[in-house]
């Protein structure tokens, strides 16, 4: 190199510097400043749906907290997995994002072909909520505890119909996980949503459910069913009376509807950060917590990195009770 090309040299290395730190400065800046415009979270059910709820409780408060409309967007369909791979192929800037529930972790093995891997394609932000499944049962059914439930099928085998909210919900593999650790002859009869199946088990067409607390909730209390068992590790604050099933003998039974917050792979560590602070926050106002209970939900705070985890466990623990149920969809 010649005298004359050095400084010709430092000088373009000096603006390509410059041009660099420049880029990175303006991307911290974006970040710090995120979010400045309406962000979209998008919930794979229909409105209306506990689902749904939940993330307009949670909707509502991420814009109070961080000052831009957080505005829920739902796309039904295929489980939520429609959804679910609108989310993963979205920009990973945080406008963009997914309110994931318990289905999508059972669906990594109830679908043949999954577009997503939820392990992969996503940034686990937090945690929301946690609704439990209420073991409730047809009033006429000769019955007054899980134990005697678990005689009646066995004295009357193939008599029994358990109902769900459709294949592959965490209410029909609560069912199927009942099926199995009991060895029951009964057939799950599942409906297009929680509401019908309700309405069937209340008529008689079927015996049993393991339903999301707040759709049977009123209904137990109404004397139109009988609920039996909880099917969380702990009892719910909203039913303090009803026991666990782990408590009546039924090891390692940990079944809930889940709710959180999730966005592309790539977004990024600043806006997840700055999302599960706001979420963390939420949980801790009054006025939330009494949303919670009135739906019989939980709250229940995490780190992105815990929720991470949470969701992992999901997806391996669910992998052996949908395969041993023979469910499956192309």
């Amino acid at each position: 190199m010649t005298k004359c090309q050095k400084p010709r040299f430092i000088r373009h290395a000096v603006t390509l510097l410059a041009g660099v730190f420049g880029s990175l400065a303006i991307a911290a800046s974006a970040h710090a400043d995120y979010p400045d415009k309406p962000v979209n979270i998008v919930v794979g059910f229909s409105a209306g749906g506990t689902t749904d709820v939940v993330a307009r409780i949670m909707a509502k408060e991420l814009t109070q907290e961080l000052g831009q409309t957080f505005v829920v967007e739902n796309k039904p369909g295929a489980g939520s997995n429609i959804a679910t791979d609108y989310v993963r192929r979205a920009k990973p800037d945080g406008y963009t994002l997914l309110f994931v529930a318990v289905t999508s972790a059972i669906n990594q093995t109830l679908y043949r072909n999954v577009s997503f891997d939820l392990t992969k394609d996503f940034e686990a932000v937090a945690l929301g909520a946690k609704v439990p499944n209420i073991l409730v049962v047809n009033p006429g059914v000769p019955v007054n505890s899980v134990q005697e439930l678990v005689e009646y099928g066995k004295a009357n085998p193939g008599v029994l119909a358990f109902a769900s909210s459709g294949s592959g919900t965490s209410i029909h593999m609560a069912g199927e996980l009942f099926k199995m650790r009991t060895g029951l002859d009964v057939l799950h009869v599942p409906y297009k949503g929680s509401a019908p199946a309700v309405t069937d088990l209340i008529g008689g067409q079927v015996q049993f459910m393991f339903d999301n607390m707040p759709a049977s909730w009123p209904h137990v209390k109404g004397g139109k069913l009988k609920a039996l068992a909880v099917t969380t590790a702990n009892r719910s604050p909203s039913a303090p009376d009803l026991p666990t099933m782990q408590e009546l003998g039924f090891e390692n039974f940990d079944v809930s509807s889940w709710f959180g917050l999730i966005a592309p792979a790539g977004t990024p560590r600043e806006v997840i950060e700055k999302l599960n602070a706001a979420m963390v926050k939420a949980q801790d106002n009054p006025e939330v917590k009494k949303a919670f209970e009135s739906l019989g939900a939980v709250g229940e705070k995490t780190t992105p990195e815990e929720f991470a985890a949470f969701i992992k466990s999901e997806v391996e623990s669910w992998a052996p009770v949908v395969k041993g149920s023979g469910a499956q969809v192309d």
